[in-house]
């Protein structure tokens, strides 16, 4: 699913303007069979307004302290499998690619387990979804269901046969130091 992206700012006068309509490709992965990602928007400082709205670089996945990003994440159901034949160091490789930081906060040994130095704002769209956290404790979400996370290890399970559709923001936080 291509995801329809319109973006405004301000012209040199000052006046709103469209700067952009354009049609995101999600981004698969081997090593996620089912998922997809539309990596919408961000930055990885504080933006300052008024705007051209001009994209600014965003390297990685995960923002940095102060920045943020904004896309759609397709969780697919827990059914769909990894190919038998998947060639995992290439399948490494391509996240790094396409996500960078991403392969990085994966748990292998405890897949789909993850933490982040981020607030994430998640709001289901379509399908259903259950968060896991460390302790196993699960809760089961349904579109409009919106959570807040605050740095904490978690998995998204779909024990469904449909995908689920996420809209997520991610704020970039600080990590408590020990």
């Amino acid at each position: 699913m291509h995801v329809r992206r319109v973006v405004t700012g301000r012209n040199q006068q000052g006046k709103s303007v469209f700067v952009s309509d354009t049609k995101v490709p999600p981004i698969t992965l081997d090593l996620l069979p089912g998922a997809a990602f539309h990596r919408l928007w961000g930055s990885d400082a504080m933006v300052a307004l008024p705007s051209d709205g001009s994209p600014l670089p965003i390297p990685g996945y995960f923002p940095p302290p102060g920045g943020f990003r904004f896309g759609l994440f397709t969780v697919g159901p827990d059914s769909v499998s990894l190919p038998p034949d998947l060639d995992v160091p290439a399948a490494f490789a391509e996240i790094q690619q396409k996500l960078p930081g991403l392969a990085e906060v994966l748990e292998l040994d405890h897949p789909g387990m993850h933490t982040t130095d981020t607030i994430d704002y998640d709001v289901v769209l379509s399908g259903e979804v259950y968060l896991e956290l460390d302790d196993g404790q699960e809760v089961h979400l349904a579109p409009g269901d919106t959570v807040v996370q605050n740095g904490t290890r978690h998995a998204w399970r779909n024990k469904s046969t449909e995908p689920c559709i996420l809209a997520v923001a991610l704020v970039g936080a600080r990590p408590a130091t020990g």
